[in-house]
């Protein structure tokens, strides 16, 4: 039984390493080039270097139903003085 177990994972690690193998492979040079290069491409679409705008954000709190609350509270009739 386990010389079966070690037959199948040898084929597991066989396809494995053909897999490997065939991957095709640049230069650490060239990839950092393409790395940049796509960074700088894509830089004004990133929200940590150019932000969210505020109309835009959608975890800002809305001011408006903190400030009706408000009011419902502040108006004359509701006042216990």
């Amino acid at each position: 039984m386990s010389s079966n177990s070690n037959l199948t994972n040898m084929r597991r690690l066989v396809d494995q390493l053909k897999l490997e193998a065939s991957v095709e492979r640049i230069k650490v040079s060239q990839a950092a080039a393409e790395l940049q290069q796509y960074c700088i491409q894509n830089a004004c679409k990133d929200a940590l270097l150019v932000g969210v705008p505020a109309g835009s954000n959608p975890f800002r709190e809305p001011r408006s139903c903190s400030l009706l609350v408000q009011d419902l509270f502040l108006s004359p009739g509701n006042r216990n003085s």
